[in-house]
């Protein structure tokens, strides 16, 4: 049966409204997730960033002090 209802009718603007609303605290709850996500790997990568900056000034100073020796 043909929906007789037109765009002006309150009842169907009012289901629209909460269909849309419902769509939208869902696609809310994915973008949270996927944040979620982002943050812990983020973290991770920040983590690996410094130890790999710790290594290295570790490795420059053996280069360094490598050189030092073989200079003396």
């Amino acid at each position: 049966m043909k929906d007789d209802r037109g765009e002006l009718d309150m009842t169907k603007q009012i289901e629209d409204k909460d269909k849309l609303i419902q769509e939208l605290r869902q696609r809310i709850t994915e973008l949270l997730t996927v944040s979620k996500s982002h943050q812990e790997l983020m973290g991770k990568q920040i983590q690996q960033n410094e130890e790999l900056k710790r290594d290295n000034k570790i490795l420059a100073k053996q280069i360094d002090d490598y050189f030092n020796v073989r200079n003396k």
